[in-house]
């Protein structure tokens, strides 16, 4: 049996020397309604302090039918993008009222939906998910019962409201100077190929490939998920087929950049590697690479600005001006 004693409204009372009735009222906004004198207020408030006491939400939420929560599903917390979602999230959810509780799928279905069940138990007021899965059905159900709504990753015709970086527009913009410059070789290595994230980017490769008039080769285009450790296996696959590295090279994502880099470390200190690497996502320690990389740079506060949004104005009965938010990304251009 545990020896941690939770400290309850009654507690608070007694220490209080006063009515549980009163303290209720104090803690919980109501003593101007209820004439409840000012020296009393600030003596219950003091010991409230004194004790680091909030009044239950649970109990808040049973009477209101609200908690005050918000529920975000995200594959993977090692994944900077991921994290710089998640810390914006939490910034704007305190900013409206609102708790963020989180949850990480591991890119894994199932871990995910019994996340999302877990969250539900919790009342949460709303749900923002990162997918994990192509699958529009997994996440159907849940649309029924609270505000759900897609960030960084969407179903397309799921008609579950998203928000997203306009990927494919970003993609062909970092892309499209480098193959005009007279770069003959462009690989491209990508995340798990059901996942809008995936589609979009390929697309937006593809559309700068056909803009310069350059034929896709045969084995130029890689995707297994986006794990680090795929970034690697891709790169280790490529570099034994081909004895050498491609000419460039661009990454659907910033883990599996990560990836390569540790194979390019491991097998040749990085005094070896593709002349032009490129990436989707961006972090402050490329500038400190002896390799240039250039970025697609993801604004996550305006990603979580759009999807907390969508959730609030469900939460309020309103109707959804746009169901599929498209959030500009913008070029880090390091080796200029």
């Amino acid at each position: 049996m545990s020896s941690f004693k939770r400290l309850t409204i009654d507690d608070i009372a007694a220490l209080a020397g006063v009515s549980r009735t009163t303290a209720s009222m104090v803690l919980n906004g109501h003593a101007e309604r209820y004439r409840i004198s000012p020296a009393t207020v600030e003596k219950v408030e003091r010991v409230a302090r004194e004790h680091h006491f909030k009044p239950s939400q649970q109990a808040r939420s049973l009477r209101s039918r609200r908690s005050s929560s918000i529920g975000l599903v995200v594959p993977d917390l090692t994944n900077s993008t991921h994290a710089a979602l998640a810390q914006a999230l939490e910034n704007r959810c305190r900013e409206r009222g609102y708790q963020l509780l989180m949850v990480t799928s591991d890119e894994d279905p199932e871990r995910e939906s019994d996340g999302i069940g877990q969250l539900a138990a919790r009342q949460v007021d709303g749900m923002i998910v990162v997918p994990c899965s192509g699958d529009a059905a997994r996440y159907q159900p849940w649309t029924g019962r609270l505000p759900f709504v897609f960030a960084d990753r969407h179903i397309p015709g799921s008609g579950i409201p998203s928000a997203v970086t306009d990927a494919g527009d970003s993609v062909a913009r970092l892309l499209s100077p480098l193959l005009a410059g007279g770069v003959d070789e462009l690989a491209y290595f990508g995340g798990q190929p059901e996942l809008s994230a995936s589609g979009e980017r390929l697309a937006g490769y593809r559309q700068a490939l056909q803009a310069a008039g350059l034929e896709e080769g045969a084995d130029w285009v890689a995707e297994r998920d986006f794990q680090r450790e795929s970034g690697y296996r891709m790169m280790a696959d490529w570099h034994a087929r081909h004895g050498r590295y491609p000419r460039a090279l661009f990454t659907a994502s910033i883990t599996l950049l990560e990836g390569v880099l540790s194979f390019i470390r491991e097998r040749h200190r990085l005094r070896e590697s593709p002349r032009y690497l490129l990436t989707f996502d961006d972090h402050p320690l490329l500038d400190c690479l002896p390799l240039p990389v250039d970025a697609i740079c993801q604004d996550s506060r305006a990603l979580a600005e759009a999807s907390l949004g969508q959730v609030l104005a469900l939460l309020q009965g309103e109707a959804l001006a746009e169901r599929d938010l498209r959030v500009p990304g913008s070029l880090n251009l390091r080796r200029i």
